[in-house]
């Protein structure tokens, strides 16, 4: 464990000088500098900010946690100590240590630290983070490190307009997302950067962290109650310190009990950032093309509960429904239509029910993927190149490259025939006769590979195609 106690014990008691330290090295873009009075303000606010802000570690040896970066001779604080840190993304779960370590970072080196919000950030305060950066640069030979938080709210176009200036110098980037980083970057930015990953805490290192608040606090806590409040965290040191204060309030600041920890924390929050959101998006998914209801359910609501948007979880039942269940019902697609509709009209809690009635219908449904794989094979054809131009019978007579009055005459329209289908060539010469779709007998879908395989022998078809198989 990363601890250096009794330095940590002696900073925190400085909370003033820790104030005015802080007032000097964190920035806001734009900001003058600080009077006498903005200092004894920050000070006051020091000394009244939430138990996790006030916390917070001030060197690297006083992080708890994340020893595979940050312990001795650790890559990541190899590079912070040699002031080479790179563009950097710091990407995990909550409350892991992603601002602190890049706060410890910008102390260990001497940099000016500034911290940006993507989803409050505009084009004007990026430029006047950078411009400030350059003059602290040029007047004091200060660097400075931009740190972003939630970097994937930052659209593309936003994420490589910092390329420049990262390249160049200016600024050591550091942003800070909790999804996985190959989604949430842009492809230049994802390819410049080091990715670093950072772990939920054990329960020992979010125990440790709660026995420093209790010290500032000037409170103690009964046996058992950290470990139970561990225990409810995931991992998360901010929502341990959050729920530490609120319980130490209802304890009337003496000693804390399990009684007060599970008051304060009413309920265990499940962590849906970083990949914990891929991960049940992908068991609720594998559980419904499995076809297990209970499963599909019990996923729908663990995903509900911590916090999933639920158009997020809708427009993945909309994929599934064509991707998994297919044409062996066709039905299934206008149910998880419906249902993605209904969250859009009712909203929650409401439309859980909703989200609920297409999952076990899903589960429930017989499976085809054939039009997934036909589509897999239709883009390898077209991209072998093995193409060729529209056949002359079935070109637009009116577009300037259209059919010739023979090769138009050639085209066999299918409503003349009887049967209401014609044997004739609709692929281009260097495909022809390839095969994409396969139909598969589950389902409606042996309804519609008996109407083809009629068709194809040239008899009429006697078979309709119904819904649910």
């Amino acid at each position: 464990m990363l601890v250096s106690w009794p330095s940590w014990v002696s900073r925190c008691a400085a909370s003033r000088a820790v104030a005015t330290e802080a007032g000097r090295k964190s920035t806001t873009p734009g900001a003058p500098p600080r009077s006498l009075f903005d200092a004894a303000a920050a000070a006051r606010l020091a000394e009244s900010a939430p138990l996790a802000a006030r916390s917070r570690p001030r060197s690297l040896d006083e992080v708890v946690g994340q020893r595979h970066l940050l312990a001795p001779g650790a890559p990541l604080r190899r590079l912070i100590e040699a002031d080479r840190l790179p563009t950097s993304v710091f990407h995990g779960p909550p409350g892991t240590g992603k601002t602190t370590v890049a706060r410890s970072a910008a102390l260990t080196t001497g940099k000016t630290f500034v911290q940006l919000s993507a989803p409050s950030a505009g084009v004007a305060e990026v430029r006047s983070v950078l411009d400030a950066a350059q003059r602290r640069l040029g007047e004091e030979g200060t660097g400075t490190i931009l740190f972003l938080d939630e970097l994937h709210r930052f659209s593309r176009s936003q994420q490589d307009s910092l390329l420049g200036p990262v390249e160049e110098g200016l600024v050591v980037l550091v942003g800070a997302t909790a999804e996985n980083p190959w989604f949430a970057l842009s492809p230049p930015l994802a390819s410049r950067a080091s990715l670093w990953r950072f772990e939920p805490l054990a329960d020992e290192e979010v125990e440790e962290l709660s026995r420093r608040g209790l010290d500032l606090l000037g409170a103690e806590a009964e046996d058992g109650a950290l470990a139970a409040l561990a225990s409810s965290v995931g991992g998360d040191a901010r929502a341990a310190l959050g729920t530490l204060e609120v319980a130490v309030a209802l304890s009337g600041g003496r000693r804390v009990g399990i009684a007060q920890v599970s008051a304060a924390r009413d309920r265990r929050l499940l962590l849906q950032g970083g990949d914990a959101h891929y991960d049940q998006a992908s068991a609720l998914i594998k559980s419904v093309r499995g076809s297990d209801p209970d499963a599909g359910l019990y996923w729908l609501v663990r995903m509900l509960q911590g916090g999933e948007d639920p158009r997020f979880i809708a427009r993945r039942l909309v994929i599934l429904a064509s991707e998994d269940v297919g044409l062996a019902d066709p039905g299934a697609l206008a149910i998880a239509v419906a249902s993605a509709r209904a969250v859009e009209i009712c909203g929650m809690p409401e439309a859980e029910l909703n989200l609920a009635e297409a999952v076990v219908y899903l589960a429930a449904a017989p499976k085809s993927n054939s039009v997934t794989a036909a589509l897999a094979r239709a883009r390898r054809a077209v991209a072998s190149g093995a193409r060729s131009d529209v056949p002359g019978h079935l070109r637009d007579p009116r577009s300037g490259g259209g059919a010739s009055e023979q090769a138009a005459a050639a085209y066999r329209y299918p409503h003349d025939d009887p049967r209401g289908y014609v044997e004739q060539d609709y692929l281009p010469v260097g495909v022809r006769g390839e095969t994409y779709y396969v139909p598969s007998s589950h389902g409606a879908e042996r309804e519609l590979a008996l109407r083809l395989e009629h068709l194809k022998r040239g008899d009429e078809p006697e078979v309709e195609v119904h819904g649910h198989g």
